[in-house]
């Protein structure tokens, strides 16, 4: 057998480069397969990769880190006064901290709250916490949810404690993850519903906090229940929305199942032919989500909500995908087997309405813009103590919604409201009003969308006599927070000859009964003009309407070049 010692220096070299280039040639050993509840998320983006498609940045970002573990860091650059760089900014969001600079050199935090419901003693909470920690208030948002906001970094973690020793949480409720749960607003205290969707909000709420395959998903997610009451949750703009209805020959009450509504892209969630049994919707709501979090694109964000998978697929296929995934074949029920549904009252989230219940209230409330101070917080608390159950509802519409106020209870509880600086009652221009945080306190908005909207309808009201419900949008950016398409006007934010804040108009968009897409008929209205443009469109309605037509009827008769021509003041 030939020794090391038998070869000279010369063959020692030339076998050490030939053994060199055999390891060189020889496959390298196969990876092991992915583990553990991120292994779907790894397995989607290895199909990418394996077809030579490179991840979107967001996608690189989640696979070289993952966010649910970044509890030391957060505590660390907490303790250090700083705020997150890079990536790290994306990933926060998993732990409901948005850094918005350069908007505000702070933190937003976003919180969950199924069904929009949450306890006096929580809403006080929030107040204090809003005072000790944040920027001394809270806005509602159009997911029935919380935003605290100005909230400086060496107060997050202290911050997110807090907010858990109230029962709360804000994990989740940002970046590719599925946002806040909502449900029917008035549920469990609607005369007209058919079924409670507080029960299914709250389990899928839990359902997603305690698996984590349910986030890190291809974007951002939407689920809605609507139990078919008066008060709209505006479920057809969500990814999945579970709608109650009642079949009419046997009476049985189920989920019909939408499904890719996303108005910021121009669509509503599509009747799929689908119901399930209510109890059955949070596994079928898990099954959906797993399939988009499989096939749903992980390198063209632009694309990758699953409205668009479901464009590539059909319906067809992602159905038959998602039974293969639940391990069984979904219900089919044919929509005329349904009994209609009741219509929804388009502003009944504000005002006094009995309940179900003999005797008692609900006192819708309206907040200016969604914006409430602590003080306004606690003293909300009080009245919903004091008065009701001790309950408050968010609501989609920014507002919020005080339960269980006995009859003879409602006119002290009115007046306290209206001690506070809110009321139980808003004109049919401000009832509808509708504004994203706009610039002040977003990145991506083009203008200051809350002070604007206020500015419009204080401008309207007394020169325009609205005299049916007509709700207004406006958002700052093509992210359409506000839902600006869904609007009767909708307005987005614009730069106006590069640098002056304004909008582009849009009308005729509806939701749910008025369900349409708004139209664009105006660009690069100036804010300071924009006043004057609504009201003479406005008037124009007023004066060429037909006998009890709304605003949403008439623009959906009457061309573009005529809506144009009346709000620029041209119309003959």
């Amino acid at each position: 057998m030939l020794q090391a010692d038998d070869f000279t220096d010369e063959q020692k070299r030339y076998l050490e480069g030939f053994m060199s280039g055999v390891a060189a040639r020889r496959p390298a050993p196969a990876p092991s397969a992915p583990a553990g509840p991120e292994a779907i998320h790894i397995r989607a983006q290895d199909r990418f990769t394996v077809a030579g498609r490179k991840l979107a940045p967001e996608e690189k970002a989640k696979r070289d880190k993952n966010a649910l573990d970044m509890w030391d860091e957060i505590v660390a650059n907490s303790a250090a006064g700083k705020y997150p760089r890079g990536s790290d900014v994306f990933l926060t969001k998993y732990h409901g901290l948005f850094y918005v600079a350069p908007a505000e050199n702070a933190y937003m935090c976003r919180l969950r709250i199924p069904n929009g419901i949450l306890t006096a003693g929580q809403m006080a909470g929030l107040a204090d916490i809003a005072e000790r920690l944040a920027g001394g208030g809270a806005d509602v948002t159009t997911r029935a949810n919380l935003q605290l906001r100005r909230v400086a970094a060496e107060n997050a973690a202290e911050l997110l404690m807090a907010i858990a020793d109230l029962g709360l949480t804000a994990r989740g409720s940002g970046a590719d993850n599925i946002r806040n749960v909502t449900g029917s607003p008035t549920a469990g205290i609607d005369r007209d519903e058919i079924l409670d969707t507080r029960p299914h909000a709250r389990r899928m709420h839990h359902h997603i906090l305690n698996h984590r395959e349910l986030y890190g998903l291809p974007r951002k997610f939407n689920v809605a229940f609507d139990g078919g009451g008066r008060v709209a949750v505006l479920e057809d703009t969500n990814d999945i929305a579970f709608a109650a209805a009642r079949i009419r020959d046997t009476g049985e009450v189920v989920y019909r199942i939408a499904l890719g509504g996303i108005t910021g892209h121009r669509d509503f969630a599509r009747d799929t032919g689908l119901a399930c049994a209510p109890d059955e919707a949070v596994a079928v709501a898990t099954a959906i989500i797993r399939v988009f979090i499989a096939h749903g694109d992980r390198t063209d964000r632009g694309k990758a909500r699953l409205k668009y998978l479901l464009d590539d697929w059909g319906f067809d296929r992602f159905i038959a995908e998602t039974e293969t995934e639940l391990g069984r074949k979904l219900r089919r029920v044919d929509p005329a087997a349904f009994d209609p549904r009741v219509p929804r009252d388009k502003h009944g989230h504000v005002g006094i309405h009995p309940q179900i219940q003999p005797g008692l209230n609900y006192l819708g409330v309206f907040v200016p813009v969604g914006r409430l101070t602590a003080g306004q917080m606690r003293g909300l608390a009080d009245v919903a103590q004091r008065h009701g159950s001790g309950t408050i509802r968010l609501t989609v519409w920014q507002n919020l919604l005080i339960s269980d106020v006995a009859d003879a209870a409602v006119a002290q509880a009115q007046a306290d409201i209206a001690a506070l600086g809110l009321a139980v009652s808003a004109s049919h221009l401000r009832g509808g009003l509708i504004a994203c945080t706009g610039n002040q306190g977003c990145k991506f908005a083009a203008a200051d969308t809350k002070r604007h909207a206020v500015a419009l309808v204080d401008h309207l009201e007394p020169r325009v006599a609205i005299d049916r419900p007509l709700n207004i949008h406006l958002t700052g950016c093509h992210h359409s927070c506000a839902q600006h398409y869904i609007g009767d006007v909708g307005l987005i934010g614009a730069k106006v000859d590069g640098t002056i804040e304004g909008y582009h108009l849009h009308v005729g968009g509806g939701a749910h009964e008025e369900q349409r897409i708004g139209r664009e008929i105006l660009r690069d209205i100036r804010a300071d003009d924009l006043g004057p443009v609504v009201e003479r469109l406005l008037a124009g309605y007023l004066a060429a309407r037909r006998p009890d037509e709304t605003f949403h009827d008439f623009t959906g008769r009457t061309d573009d070049d005529t809506l144009r021509r009346l709000a620029l003041g041209d119309a003959p």
